[in-house]
């Protein structure tokens, strides 16, 4: 076994763990709290959380057999309900984070008629709506025959056999616009959201700033020291917006980018993938199922309010101790933002 073929294989192995780690413990939240079930986006979360599980479970070991063995792991019939599998799951996970983008503009933009923009009909219409372009795309792949065990990627996925050449031009067709429904459109809808969102947090920041300022220098009497307080927590909340906004475009550009790129190169016949890359680029995208319940939920304070309760639970610890934490956990997100009202 090469160093290369090595170092795939734990990543395989410790993005699967992490991922089925983090998003049962939000599955599990889900089921002990009624007030994020209560919430419309908990409709979206649950749903890529599901996809992200069944890749782990599906797809990722198929892969680490396939990078370990150097062949197919598995019969045909198998290897086609994995790829099967592949194209839904991804295309379902996709299509929800694109579905959270926007509920997160609706409500930041249109805060007052949130509630009636944003029902859970609707939710479930959009996650209805995700589910049907994943069949399709997954059936129309079934039925053509194109998906099966690929030495690239050492996974089953969507790919045509080197002696079918007469289905090149609608193979070609096809997987330009799974990847144009299904990345390209949802990278759009991530951008035009959160780009949105980041306006209006900017301008509610500033507002905030202007009002702070004008209390500082009303307050001629402060302690310097809390003066610059303040205005360090000016700075903190307009980077943190940023950040926010870096992380949920840039994760998504990152771990998919590499990966759908490389399926469309390699279209070309003058073009082959190296092995290795087209590996690492399959990791990259399984990356992604580990790092969504920390982008969407888990760092949350929710989630950890919750998570906090289950774990003492299990351990048998006393109630008082999940008290404090949330009675800290509120005076800190309380210190963030009325800095200026515990002065005046």
């Amino acid at each position: 076994m090469s160093i290369p073929e090595f170092l795939l294989e734990v990543s395989i192995v410790v993005t699967a763990v992490v991922s089925l780690l983090t998003n049962l413990s939000v599955l599990l939240c889900f089921t002990q709290s009624a007030d994020l079930r209560s919430h419309v986006p908990g409709i979206f979360i649950l749903n890529l959380s599901f996809s992200n599980v069944l890749l782990t479970l599906i797809n990722m070991p198929c892969t680490f057999v396939g990078v370990a063995e150097r062949s197919q792991p598995f019969g045909d019939l198998f290897c086609q309900a994995v790829s099967f599998a592949e194209t839904f799951l991804s295309t379902n996970a996709m299509l929800s984070m694109a579905a959270l983008s926007m509920d997160r503009w609706v409500a930041v933009v249109f805060p007052l008629s949130y509630s009636s923009k944003m029902r859970y009909r609707d939710a479930l219409l959009i996650v209805a709506y995700a589910w049907l372009q994943s069949l399709t795309f997954s059936l129309t792949q079934l039925l053509m025959d194109w998906g099966g065990y690929s030495h690239t990627y050492a996974s089953c996925t969507m790919r045509l056999d080197a002696q079918r050449r007469s289905q090149v031009p609608a193979y070609t067709a096809f997987t330009a616009l799974f990847h144009g429904s299904g990345f390209a459109l949802c990278l759009l809808v991530l951008c035009f959201a959160y780009l949105k969102v980041l306006r209006v947090a900017r301008s509610h920041c500033k507002r905030i700033d202007v009002i702070t300022v004008q209390t500082l220098l009303l307050l001629v009497d402060i302690h310097p020291s809390v003066k610059e307080r303040c205005l360090a927590q000016q700075k903190k909340r307009r980077r943190r917006a940023t950040k926010k906004i870096c992380v949920f475009i840039g994760s998504f550009i990152l771990c998919f980018s590499p990966y759908v790129i490389t399926r469309l190169v390699e279209l070309l016949p003058f073009v082959h993938i190296p092995r290795y890359w087209g590996i690492a680029t399959k990791c990259l995208t399984y990356a992604k199922t580990s790092t969504d319940p920390f982008v969407y939920c888990l760092l949350r304070q929710q989630y950890r309010r919750v998570l906090v309760s289950i774990i003492s639970r299990v351990m048998g610890k006393d109630r008082y101790s999940l008290s404090a934490y949330s009675i800290s956990s509120t005076l800190d997100t309380m210190d963030d933002n009325n800095c200026v009202a515990r002065v005046t």
